[in-house]
């Protein structure tokens, strides 16, 4: 194999488990480094509150240009109790929102799976849950959590009014509708798309635009419309309806959410945030696990690294072409499930209950 020359992976531990997840990554990087002839560079940063409790900032401007340089970007979690008395621009999320934002990252993928071996950890009955595939693709850098007018402001009778503002365009609900559309073809080629057009003006425009790029590009591609609210609904009734969903920033935070709950764990379930692709087909990326950041389990080795470890799978399969070797680590997480190997948060009877790092060295001993 030829060997992958000068890939930057920056790795963001970040706070409460984010480190002793993120270190399983490192393992498997450097494993894939030594045996498989590839020579990804890895460097680390702090974000979140490590960072505010060093710096006095979420992210310093040494490290995102740190994730500028880089071919991909791994995140574990930030933020925590000690944390929420910060003034806002100081909180660890800050640095999420930052890099969100000024890499340009888009699309959100959040991928809900049911494990087969799982099943049974699901709060939904076995033939509702069995089978589950769905991916779900967030707009990240538009919508209510980024428009202005923003902020606090007083009003009469010594009174206040939290402002935010719910705007989009047509090309950011375009381009991102075009990621769920390439997506679907790669799959069952049906999307459905999610906004609230009974109420909001917004959302009218989203189905339109929608609506739009799939009748000039997308002839072939399934197209439903649905309320955001029903979305919710049915993931719960009948999940399986579902194969992509595409929808906007706060209804994408809050459904993918729901949807990873379905698969029993949030501890298994990856995510990429992607941007577009340069003149050179390459793409700006960050990967990080759908869970926060645990602080009441934090340096106790017992958190689940599954999710972070199938964030790397993304990475090497979205940003850095190697469809194989994220197909072998996805291999080896089913084997070790397989072989009745569990965490904590996902221990049930007559499985065997192994550590953070234990458990990383399983994987790593099925990519062997």
């Amino acid at each position: 194999m030829i060997k992958v020359k000068d890939r930057k992976l920056l790795l963001l531990p970040g706070d409460g488990i984010g480190p002793e997840v993120v270190r399983e990554v490192r393992k498997i990087i450097e494993w894939f480094n030594k045996n498989k002839s590839l020579d990804f560079k890895i460097e680390e940063g702090l974000v979140g509150g490590a960072s505010y409790d060093k710096h006095k900032t979420p992210i310093t401007d040494e490290v995102f240009y740190k994730a500028l340089e880089s071919e991909a970007v791994i995140l574990g979690a930030v933020g925590g109790p000690k944390y929420d008395n910060l003034e806002f621009s100081k909180r660890p999320e800050r640095a999420l929102l930052k890099l969100r934002k000024e890499l340009k990252l888009f699309a959100n993928l959040r991928p809900a799976i049911c494990f087969k071996q799982l099943v049974d950890a699901s709060s939904l009955k076995p033939e509702i849950i069995s089978g589950l595939d769905i991916m779900i693709v967030r707009e990240l850098t538009g919508g209510i959590y980024f428009g202005e007018p923003r902020g606090i402001e007083p009003i009469e009778n010594n009174e206040r009014k939290g402002i935010n503002t719910h705007t989009y365009t047509t090309n950011e609900i375009q381009r991102v509708a075009r990621v769920a559309f390439d997506l679907a073809k790669k799959r069952k080629n049906k999307v459905t798309s999610c906004e609230k057009s009974n109420v909001m003006e917004a959302g009218i425009l989203w189905r339109e635009e929608v609506q739009s790029l799939k009748d000039k590009e997308y002839k072939k591609i399934e197209l439903e419309h649905m309320l955001a609210d029903n979305c919710a609904m049915q993931l719960l009734r009948n999940p399986k309806q579902f194969d992509v969903i595409v929808t906007d920033n706060l209804f994408g935070d809050i459904l993918s959410d729901e949807a990873a709950m379905l698969t029993g764990s949030l501890g298994l379930l990856p995510s990429a945030s992607l941007g577009a692709r340069d003149k050179n087909g390459k793409t700006r990326s960050m990967y990080e696990p759908v869970h926060g950041s645990a602080p009441d389990i934090a340096g106790k080795n017992i958190a689940n690294p599954i999710a972070t470890i199938l964030s790397l799978s993304m990475a090497l399969k979205y940003s850095l072409d190697l469809d194989k070797e994220a197909e072998q680590i996805d291999k080896a997480v089913q084997s070790v499930l397989d072989d009745g190997l569990r965490t904590k948060d996902i221990m049930s009877k007559n499985m065997k209950e192994v550590s953070t790092s234990d458990m990383g060295d399983a994987i790593i001993s099925k990519l062997k």
